[in-house]
């Protein structure tokens, strides 16, 4: 067992430990010291000793009973710390327990009491493993402002000593809205990476899906069914998504033979079994844009009146100048580019999505189709500024190579 393992298990375990050490310990901060201890003393000690027959287990009861150290040590000069200490002590857990941690800690992160902003952040970095700056950038903030919302929801959790649970069924409904939308911006973290070399980080959109089908075992509720099949039918596209080489592939140019047909067999019975409910809300509704895509065999034979009506019902529904920016692209498909590029300056000159890269690169795309290079060009150059993902940027500097190569005489 090498360093490189160690470090492999970090990225696939680390935050289920955590989420169960948050439980037994009931104290953030004191999880993330116990966590760091565990994979400390793993560096030590498997490399000569060999990996544990169940890694998770041992490195939650490390990590406990480094808690447990730490709070005697601190008995000295805080009398708490020894009573906490000798409670954790006597506490019994099992192995058994864990499974769901990772879900109890997501409600607790989507606590009411919390603030949405705060609980989009705790969430992104106690579940997902994100750094301040990935958050931020995520967010349009500065790292400073999320690590300040992140310290403040941590305090209001251990101070209103909200519990570590899922609620009640009762409770659930209410509770359910910051949650789904929470899973869906893990999911969004995971299929299209704010920063980084590659495209997509494949751990985050596991993780959001793995959630989405916890919450639909707790409550079947149409909007935890559209959520799921939205998450599973983009999922379906991933290996079309990127060339061999890395680099960016668009919708309208992927090789559909890769993409999973069981997940899109599986999200669009969920769409089905969503809007037979007659009580579906926007994730349905996205869901079913994406099924329409899934079910086109080829690019050129999607339904795009469709897919238009349907942006039209849940811009109803949930207006925002994202989801105006995706029907501008389904109007394009439907009625030309310049009928698009009307529609996305007028979100610009509302001063919608100004710092939004994929805005830009919109406008610059129905440019160049209709010819108008140095438009194009002004709009991709904007484009470029903003965006932090590397397969982004070179699909971007490729457009504007390919500009350049036009305007020569």
């Amino acid at each position: 067992m090498n360093s490189l393992s160690i470090e492999a298990l970090y990225r696939s375990e680390s935050r289920r430990v955590l989420a169960t050490l948050i439980r037994l310990l009931g104290d953030f901060d004191l999880a993330e010291e116990a966590l760091h201890e565990a994979f400390s003393v793993a560096l030590e000690r498997w490399p000569q000793d060999g990996l544990p027959d169940n890694p998770r287990a041992w490195l939650i009861s490390t990590g406990r009973f480094k808690a447990i150290d730490r709070l005697r040590r601190q008995a000295r000069f805080t009398p708490l710390s020894q009573a906490q200490a000798d409670a954790l002590e006597a506490a019994e857990w099992s192995v058994e327990d864990v499974e769901d941690d990772r879900l109890r800690l997501i409600f607790t992160c989507c606590h009411p009491a919390l603030a949405p902003d705060a609980q989009a952040a705790l969430t992104l970095r106690e579940i997902c493993d994100l750094t301040t700056e990935e958050i931020a950038r995520a967010f349009l903030s500065t790292p400073t402002t999320i690590a300040q919302r992140i310290v403040r929801a941590k305090a209001k959790i251990r101070e209103a000593n909200i519990p570590y649970q899922v609620p009640s069924l009762a409770e659930l409904p209410e509770r359910l809205d910051s949650v789904l939308r929470v899973v869906y911006l893990v999911f969004n973290e995971g299929y299209s990476a704010s920063i980084g070399a590659n495209l997509t980080r494949d751990e985050l959109s596991g993780e959001a899906i793995r959630l989405g089908r916890l919450l639909l075992a707790l409550l079947p509720e149409p909007e935890v069914m559209g959520l799921l099949a939205l998450m599973l039918l983009h999922e379906s596209r991933r290996a079309a998504r990127t060339s061999a080489s890395g680099e960016l592939v668009l919708l309208d140019e992927q090789d559909r033979t890769l993409w999973d047909a069981s997940l899109i067999t599986e999200g669009c019975a969920l769409v089905q079994r969503a809007l037979s409910s007659r009580g579906f809300g926007p994730y349905c509704l996205q869901a079913a844009i994406a099924a329409v895509h899934a079910e086109a065999p080829h690019a050129a034979q999607t339904d795009w009146p469709q897919i238009v009506g349907l942006y039209d019902v849940l811009l109803g529904l949930l207006p925002s100048p994202v989801i105006a920016l995706n029907r501008a692209v389904a109007v394009a498909m439907r009625d030309g580019p310049l009928a698009g590029l009307q529609q996305v300056d007028g979100i610009l000159a509302r001063g919608a999505l100004q710092d939004y890269h994929l805005a830009h690169a919109t406008r610059g795309e129905f440019c160049r189709q209709l010819g108008r290079l140095k438009e194009a060009r002004s709009a991709y150059e904007k484009a470029l500024s903003l965006t932090q993902q590397a397969p982004e940027k070179a699909f971007l500097e490729q457009r504007l190579a390919q500009l350049v190569s036009a305007s020569m005489p």
